[in-house]
């Protein structure tokens, strides 16, 4: 397998770049990471830019060699992420591209794209985490509505959100991967409550949300009813497979801030401490080139990101936490102040071994479809 980038992709990068270069200085100041009004309003500005230069939709028409140029470059020009649009961008967004039918594809790709529209993302609830089949948010049949009751929590960005990707049982009688239909809820319907849930790190990026007999339109659903349970695996396909590998680039720049701040403070003297920044750097690589190998698979197969995502997800969560505990390392006693840099992404990087599956569902997916050994086992 070739991983080598072709000529016509290498110009990609090169007009990438000088666009970047171009338009990075112009950008407001970035707002609070507290403020979530203020970040909607400028994740949005950046998303509109991108679709005023060509390059909104890269993260689902562009190939998958130009996706990880641009982030790549992007990443390196220290260009904004996709911040409070990641659901809509990353998730939701592939996941009407490939299941939806041509008017919902018409209907809400577009406004996604120009940065006017926010998704957030309703799938796990108090008691359906990790073991997401076990949901229990109802949506009864009314007529052209379904009319759903129940909960949610860690739902990101729901404070901010226009429409969430919200999961309901459609068929309580039916085994519990069955029964389950893909909705997309307009957050301005009545009967919805928001209430900001506060991290570890100060963020109310994750949210509790009610639903009280709220009516959401059958013509909402991606899908056949009860076929949710399918539709969510392409969600989650992108979730893991693609949506970290980003991150992957930010976690290398990292990594280098961090030494040269050893190489200042003096604990570059530390050998242990060199050898677990060295084995780093060849995970992220590694990572790096994973990422890029579960993106020619799914080119050549011609569909979403498969069991190899997984493999990614596992990985990249533990490597995260131990980039931050070597942070702290080199921190040494200031590693307490949560006012200096790296501790708030190091408080959060405890998130990302649960994040989009827990590490022990991500090992059984390994087990089962990477390595085919028997369920239950």
């Amino acid at each position: 397998m070739d991983l080598a980038y072709t000529a016509e992709e290498e110009d990609f990068r090169a007009r990438l770049s000088s666009w970047l270069a171009a338009v990075l200085p112009t950008l407001p100041p970035r707002p609070d990471p507290l403020d979530w009004p203020g970040r909607r309003a400028y994740d949005c500005d950046w998303q509109r830019r991108l679709h005023d230069a060509g390059y909104a939709d890269v993260h689902w028409d562009a190939s998958p060699t130009q996706r990880l140029i641009f982030l790549e470059e992007t990443e390196r020009a220290g260009a904004p992420y996709v911040g409070a649009n990641f659901v809509g961008l990353l998730h939701a967004g592939p996941t009407i591209a490939a299941e939806g039918t041509r008017e919902q594809r018409e209907r809400w790709l577009p406004p996604v794209l120009r940065g006017e529209e926010v998704w957030c993302q309703g799938f796990s609830e108090p008691e359906a985490g990790s073991d997401l089949a076990s949901l229990r948010t109802r949506a009864v049949r009314d007529g052209d509505a379904y009319v759903v009751t129940g909960s949610k929590t860690w739902t990101s960005h729901a404070e901010v959100a226009d429409w969430c990707e919200l999961l309901v049982r459609t068929d309580p009688e039916a085994p519990r991967h069955r029964g389950i239909s893909w909705l997309a809820m307009p957050m301005d319907a009545p009967g919805i409550t928001v209430r900001p849930l506060r991290t570890l790190a100060g963020s109310t990026e994750f949210a509790e949300v009610f639903l009280d007999e709220v009516r959401v339109p059958v013509a909402n659903r991606v899908g056949a009813e009860n076929d949710g349970w399918r539709v969510t695996m392409v969600t989650l396909s992108f979730e893991r497979g693609t949506a970290f590998a980003g991150e992957v680039v930010a976690c290398r720049r990292t990594l280098g801030e961090i030494a040269r701040a050893a190489r200042r403070n003096g604990a570059w003297s530390d050998d242990v401490l060199r050898r677990r920044m060295g084995a780093l750097s060849a995970e992220f690589r590694a990572l790096w080139r994973l990422t890029q190998w579960n993106v020619s698979e799914a080119q050549a197969g011609g569909g979403p990101p498969g069991a190899g995502g997984s493999v990614f997800k596992l990985r990249y969560s533990h490597a995260r936490q131990e980039l931050y505990d070597t942070a702290a390392a080199v921190l040494g006693p200031d590693a307490l102040d949560l006012g200096r840099e790296w501790n708030p992404d190091r408080l959060s990087s405890l998130s990302y071994t649960i994040a989009a599956g827990t590490s022990q569902i991500q090992r059984n997916i390994v087990a089962e479809r990477v390595l085919g050994l028997p369920k239950g086992r």
